[in-house]
């Protein structure tokens, strides 16, 4: 009997191990005072955005999800008043899971700078993302080209230069 119940425990807890060792996480690491990792449900939590943005065919997409600033600040970053002197020096690179990298500069992300909203989107349409563009993906609404807007992001790393 004691066999059977421990059988049983085995096969209701093994496919929560297996989800919680394979939830996706995005990871914010450098020259950060905290650097963090972030799953899908940490990410639901923090102040939501949405973002408008067409298609490759021009019809307009919804994305939801968390401004990359917000991440950043919880991070340590040097926003909100105080991105000034070497922090101007600062930048981030996203990384995508395929290799893909692009380059921001903290001023344009910075509220009192460039204030510009670029979103770490969980959602598109309502919907999770789909598996070619998620389980995260930055959206650049502001940008004339989308080739920031990187899908399966996987790493934020702060660089500050010396």
């Amino acid at each position: 009997m004691l066999r059977r119940s421990v059988i049983a425990a085995l096969l209701f807890i093994a496919p929560g191990l297996a989800l919680a060792q394979n939830s996706p996480t995005l990871s914010v690491t450098g020259d950060i005072p905290m650097p963090l990792t972030l799953e899908a449900g940490d990410l639901a939590s923090m102040p939501r955005a949405k973002a408008m943005v067409p298609d490759a065919g021009g019809n307009p997409v919804e994305y939801e999800g968390v401004l990359l600033r917000e991440v950043l600040r919880r991070a340590g970053a040097p926003l909100e008043g105080k991105l000034r002197r070497k922090a101007l020096a600062s930048y981030l690179v996203a990384k995508a899971h395929d290799g893909y990298q692009v380059v921001f500069t903290l001023g344009e992300i910075d509220a009192q700078f460039g204030d510009n909203l670029i979103l770490i989107a969980d959602q598109r349409d309502g919907a999770p993302l789909p598996a070619s563009q998620g389980p995260f993906r930055l959206i650049c609404p502001r940008d004339k080209e989308g080739a920031r807007s990187v899908r399966m992001l996987e790493t934020l790393e702060f660089v500050a230069l010396k």
